[in-house]
């Protein structure tokens, strides 16, 4: 099928508005044609992943995009970035590719993004609607916004984002469209502990497990017994982005578009079910743990960025403890959460007890960490499958509670009873 333009398209392609939309269309014109999309439709909304400095080439097309007088046509927000702009001593890195951080941060708020800095834009206080059109990049948040809020975006990326943003148009395709969001591979749970059922570890194994086998297909998760929360499904979307290509996900009972399994199948038969065990998800948990022993030199939560109420489990758990001070503790969150947990006193109280707040970007990418050569420990599977290869540090995967546990005492305590009987509230 060929892609057909609108009047308005083919006058603004052939830069009709000037240079900076004539390659902004260009870009999603291509993409278009690449994915077999007829046609382009309007989004409303925005979110630019390709905030963080990996090198020359997303700062020129940013700058050059700005200096041809781009400006968003849609509200825009934006990504974690390269650097903490309220904390700047955190920055460990090169100063140059600081300042070039910094550069392409100035670029983007130029054309008129907000200046969010959040890979969860999910927790702003306006975010899309069910049904809206969207253009997010950042895998946690475009999962969360097609599965979770029941927008429509599908998977874009650098260079797309802020192209979207600048035109208002997208291709119509992937999914954007109704037959693209409908569930074709079941995972049913089965055998797992009442004790991991309730435990903060299971979304992030479990999503592991999803997006190592389904790739980019959508699943449907049946068999929670009580309908999870935000950050419970936020979570599940983020680990399966981040093994997979999952853009969208279903929970029966749980999430707009999968009241029940059979809706969320379209009526159709599944091409598989995957019967997900405890032995599989604990497996599954050890292939993301790569340190041995009980040694600890970090514990790096909110990745995605913690929300209040995460802040609020990890204050509860803490217990009016301080962490060992040979253990460096580091919450990532983005700017209006750090302003609510401000609010609530938590902020203060968690730096007395020894822990960083981390604003702005993410600890697995940008040199915050103190110590890489000894083993951190993460509540976060995104985290524990990136920091490896992005950091050169050995990492733990454990839940909340345990995370918090091995802060405090100065070595890793894990709760291995969690798999077969009784634990602790994890």
């Amino acid at each position: 099928m060929a892609l057909h333009l609108t009047d308005e398209d083919a006058r603004r392609l052939d830069g009709g508005d000037g240079p900076a939309i004539r390659l902004a269309m260009r870009v999603v014109v291509r993409l278009a044609e690449a994915l077999g999309a007829e046609e382009l439709l309007d989004i409303s909304a925005a979110h630019v992943d390709s905030c963080m400095y990996h090198g020359r080439a997303p700062l020129e097309f940013a700058e050059r995009l700005a200096a041809d007088g781009a400006t968003v046509v849609v509200p825009t927000t934006l990504n974690a970035s390269s650097l903490d702009l309220l904390h700047p001593d955190l920055y460990r890195g090169d100063p140059e590719e600081g300042l070039l951080a910094r550069r392409l941060m100035d670029a983007y708020v130029g054309m008129g993004c907000r200046p969010t800095w959040t890979c969860a834009p999910y927790q702003l206080e306006e975010r899309p609607a069910f049904g809206e059109q969207i253009a997010w990049a950042e895998s946690n948040a475009i999962a969360f916004a097609n599965s979770v809020l029941g927008a429509r975006t599908d998977r874009y990326g650098d260079f797309v984002d802020i192209c979207a943003a600048v035109t208002g148009r997208a291709p119509a395709a992937g999914l954007h469209l109704d037959e693209n969001r409908l569930a074709t591979i079941v995972f049913r749970l089965g055998e797992l502990t009442p004790e991991l059922y309730t435990s903060s570890l299971l979304p992030q194994v479990l999503g592991t497990l999803v997006g190592s086998v389904v790739g980019n297909r959508v699943p449907v998760i049946d068999g929670v017994p009580d309908p999870p929360g935000e950050d419970w499904l936020k979570a599940l979307g983020s680990a399966a982005a981040s093994a997979g290509s999952v853009g969208m996900f279903h929970v029966v009972g749980a999430t707009p578009e999968a009241p029940t399994l059979e809706v969320a199948l379209g009526g159709r038969q599944p091409d598989e079910v995957v019967v997900v065990r405890s032995d599989d998800l604990r497996r599954t948990r050890d292939l993301l743990t790569t340190a041995v022993g009980s040694d600890l030199a970090t514990v790096s939560l909110g990745t995605p960025h913690y929300s209040v109420a995460e802040i609020g489990r990890f204050v509860e758990a803490l217990a009016g403890r301080n962490v060992h001070p040979a253990v460096d503790v580091y919450i990532s969150t983005g700017r209006g959460v750090l302003d609510e947990v401000e609010d609530r006193g938590w902020a203060e109280g968690l730096r007395s007890a020894g822990v960083t707040i981390v604003t702005d970007t993410c600890t697995y990418v940008t040199p915050i960490l103190r110590e890489t050569s000894r083993p951190a420990m993460t509540d976060s599977a995104k985290w524990a499958y990136y920091a490896p290869g992005n950091l050169g540090v050995d990492v733990v995967l454990a839940s909340t509670r345990e995370c918090v546990e091995s802060a405090v005492a100065g070595k890793v305590v894990l709760d291995d009873a969690i798999w077969t009987e009784g634990h602790f509230d994890g």
